[in-house]
């Protein structure tokens, strides 16, 4: 995959943006190894849960500011978040199957970030995704024609790469009310 992401530098400012969007960009290792430290001092299942709220509030934020942008509509902007995420270096995304009326889709990431980052450490590694696939799934329901949309999603990691499987599975599903 070749990335076709444009990266503007304001000369006033050295802020870089891409699809109207303020970027930093860093080094996967200097990123992987503050989550690592912030893991370590928190815990995987407090720091998990800190991720998975910024991350819902984050994804749904892009999903509105490039739907705008680029004048997508629902799954199409589901599925241009996951192309972006994939020219980004984060590993690569494909969406199985999706369903939002029901809250439901199935994301596969080959060449996980953080399983490339951390050769030889086994569990799931990749859990920070988790609340960015319930974001976009819950900004696709609440702007589907009519407001009807459909019932408020969660997302976990189903499987990882880290475990000895081929590629990590992020499960999306509704919340049980």
């Amino acid at each position: 995959m070749q990335p076709q992401l444009p990266i503007d530098v304001n000369p006033d400012t050295g802020v870089w943006t891409t699809d109207a969007l303020p970027m930093l960009y860093v080094p996967r290792h200097f990123f992987t190894n503050n989550h690592v430290a912030v893991e370590e001092t928190l815990g995987v299942g407090a720091y998990a849960e800190i991720l998975y709220k910024a991350g819902y509030k984050s994804a749904y934020h892009w999903c509105d500011k490039e739907a705008q942008l680029h004048g997508l509509t629902g799954m199409a902007v589901y599925e241009h978040y996951l192309k972006r995420l994939s020219q980004r270096g984060w590993g690569l995304f494909s969406l199985l199957e999706a369903d939002p009326a029901t809250a439901h889709a199935r994301i596969a990431l080959h060449h996980s970030s953080f399983v490339l980052a951390q050769p030889g450490k086994e569990g799931k590694l990749c859990y920070m995704f988790a609340g960015w696939f319930a974001g976009a799934m819950d900004w696709v329901n609440d702007t589907a024609p009519g407001g009807s949309g459909g019932p408020r999603a969660q997302s976990k990691e189903a499987q990882c790469a880290a475990e000895g499987h081929g590629h990590c599975v992020f499960e999306v599903s509704a919340i049980a009310v």
